[in-house]
């Protein structure tokens, strides 16, 4: 899977938990998030202030950067569209732009804790992808 469609899949997946016009009891997921705890520093970086991507993020697993109802990833830029939410699970639809394509995907998602959620994929039971919220630099 090229790391456009990476990001896409897991910038989607991900929206239906935005502090913005969440509701009560949602995860705040405004941050920095990567598919493992201890990649953060080689996929994230900060610079004048600003959270962005290392130049090699995409080879230490990738990640994405949730600001308000924005996913934003290496080669992405996602907006949840609509959502419902179930507890902890939640599906939604977002819109999402790269370069050369625009495309609209729905997924399903649920929050293991504050820190932690995944991806889940109907139909599919074993197939699951984990991501985790990095530190504020």
């Amino acid at each position: 899977m090229s790391a456009c469609w990476k990001f896409v899949a897991a910038a989607l997946s991900l929206g239906s938990f935005l502090a913005a016009g969440a509701p009560a009891g949602a995860v705040d997921l405004n941050g920095a998030w990567a598919t493992s705890a201890d990649q953060c520093d080689k996929v994230f970086t900060r610079e004048g202030g600003r959270l962005g991507f290392t130049e090699m993020s995409d080879v230490y697993g990738g990640g994405f950067i949730v600001d308000g109802d924005q996913l934003i990833g290496k080669f992405a830029r996602c907006k949840v569209k609509t959502r419902k939410d179930d507890g902890a699970s939640a599906n939604l639809v977002a819109a999402c732009a790269t370069d050369i394509m625009l495309s609209s995907v729905q997924f399903s998602v649920k929050a293991l804790d504050a820190d932690s959620i995944v991806r889940l994929f109907p139909g599919l039971d074993d197939l699951e992808i984990r991501y985790h919220r990095c530190p504020s630099k």
